[in-house]
């Protein structure tokens, strides 16, 4: 299992927390130093069922400065992969990549619900 965090991320820290506490093996990778290819993207956005948008992060600072909220209704799903692939400060974390899953933020009951933990 691949999790993928920012160190500073106070959600990541918690969710990291959580998986010591519950004993889950994982390998982490630093968003910023080891940021996700387009490749990578495009095979986290198809496992997760999740629409792209849920890929960004829509409270980080670049987001906003950027004015994404205006641009991605306009943008091709390409043109949303080369922008995520291009700096892991706008990509929602943390991430958590199983082989038949990957879960986009944390929260505990789908991290449960994945990792089959009660």
């Amino acid at each position: 299992m691949i999790f993928v965090c920012y160190p500073k991320c106070t959600t990541c820290q918690k969710a990291r927390k959580w998986l010591e506490e519950n004993q889950v093996t994982y390998e982490e990778r630093h968003i910023k130093e080891n940021n996700p290819t387009i490749e990578e993207l495009k095979d986290w956005h198809k496992k997760s069922d999740l629409p792209l948008k849920k890929f960004f992060n829509t409270s980080g600072m670049l987001y906003r400065e950027m004015k994404l909220k205006e641009k991605l209704p306009t943008m091709s799903e390409e043109e949303q992969y080369r922008l995520l692939a291009s700096d892991g400060m706008l990509v929602k974390r943390p991430i958590l990549i199983g082989d038949d899953f990957v879960l986009v933020g944390f929260k505990e009951a789908d991290w449960k619900a994945a990792l089959g933990i009660e």
